[in-house]
């Protein structure tokens, strides 16, 4: 790994370093997450976007397949 210095405000790093703690993570490796998903093509990122916010649906029953096959 290489390290890099970047700078920011400093009241925006606090308030992300917090966020991410909120996230059992540490800002940094929250900073290469996002660096991955800036290099990414576009097509995957825009799905994996897509299913991190939509992570959040839960059915609380078990769907049949006639019942996903409805129209």
């Amino acid at each position: 790994m290489k390290n890099i210095t970047l700078s920011a405000d400093g009241l925006l790093i606090e308030k992300a370093r917090s966020q991410a703690g909120k996230e059992h993570r540490s800002l940094n490796a929250v900073f290469r997450e996002w660096l991955e998903s800036y290099v990414r093509p576009t097509a995957k990122r825009s799905y994996r976007d897509f299913v991190k916010k939509v992570s959040y649906a839960r059915s609380s029953k078990k769907i049949t397949r006639e019942e996903m096959n409805e129209r």
